[in-house]
């Protein structure tokens, strides 16, 4: 009986090992393809066949995503029309190991006619590729991890793992930050995570308010009718001074000396936990939020005037994470 955990092993071992071989041959390659296409008014094209069609497909959505405006070509549709999609400041990264790929080889004189620079990825300089490129990735891996050391495996893997490098080289030159980042990705979690901001998700209208000489009878009502669990305690001047919390009031009903008529200010918590910044990342006040394990977190302005308050629940329905 064939041991699939150990075939399994052995082929992330040997794409790992053929990884970190590449790695160790990284040349000044690297740094010209970074800088040339850093520089370019235009796009990076990719373009390729068959699995290396598939893999640069990848490759281009990375780079797109991250700060370099790119897309996928294949190479036959250029050959029928799609050519015209290449201009005179972009430049093409063509992929193919073998070097040899039909389809790709019949385009590339005519790419050349554009006087663009070309970036070829394949297995030898010596390829057809190679003698067309102007920067040359070497694909350097030993064995396929196919049994039959045909189907490609090691080969794409580093191919993607190039591509990525590629992109990371270009983040880095390009000073990429997380906030341009979030500007590409504005659905999802991980836009809403990076993009959406405290002052989009806090509320600011109706939020219930009570002054610091309101008696706790009545900021009871207030809390009943704001429906946040929580009254806000303020000063003349709509300064934050404490938050009367559910659990604040259940306390209070343990106290020998409990009172209705006391002012709330009295079992409230003095100095609660607050944010002067509505510009901060919602996802950075949903950490805040966890790390102090509170519900209800007050947003005010640097001088602790109350702006808006932000509930962990609307973080959560709004999809924060």
């Amino acid at each position: 009986m064939q041991d699939f955990k150990a075939i399994a092993k052995e082929v992330l071992e040997l794409e790992a090992k053929e990884l970190l071989n590449a790695a160790h041959m990284i040349g000044d390659e690297m740094s010209e393809a970074t800088n040339v296409i850093a520089n370019i008014k235009g796009k990076l094209i990719v373009t390729g066949v068959g699995k290396s069609g598939l893999i640069g497909a990848k490759i281009a959505a990375t780079l797109a995503s991250t700060g370099t405006s790119s897309f996928f070509l294949h190479p036959t549709e250029a050959m029928h029309g799609d050519l015209g999609m290449v201009g005179k400041d972009d430049a093409v990264l063509a992929i193919s190991y073998s070097g040899e790929s039909e389809e790709l080889i019949k385009i590339l004189p005519h790419i050349k006619r554009f006087d663009i620079p070309l970036i070829g990825m394949a297995r030898s300089k010596e390829s057809s590729l190679g003698h067309y490129s102007d920067i040359f990735l070497p694909l350097h891996i030993e064995k396929e991890a196919c049994p039959l050391d045909a189907a490609p495996t090691c080969s794409t893997t580093l191919t993607l793992a190039l591509g990525d490098a590629l992109a990371v080289c270009l983040m880095k030159k390009k000073n990429f930050q997380k906030e341009d980042f979030a500007s590409f990705h504005p659905g999802g979690s991980l836009g809403k995570r990076l993009f959406v901001k405290v002052k989009d998700l806090m509320l600011t209208q109706s939020l219930p308010i009570v002054h610091e000489t309101t008696k706790l009878k009545d900021a009871i009502i207030t809390m009943s009718e704001g429906r946040l669990g929580n009254v806000l305690i303020t000063d003349k001047d709509n300064k934050l001074l404490a938050i009367l919390s559910d659990g604040d009031l259940r306390r209070a009903l343990m106290r020998d000396d409990f009172s209705m008529d006391a002012t709330a200010y009295e079992y409230a918590t003095k100095n609660p936990k607050k944010l002067d910044d509505e510009t901060l990342l919602a996802s950075d006040a949903l950490a805040f939020i966890e790390t102090y394990k509170i519900q209800l977190l007050a947003i005010t302005d640097k001088v602790g005037t109350l702006r808006g308050v932000l509930h962990i629940h609307h973080l959560v329905e709004a999809g924060i994470k």
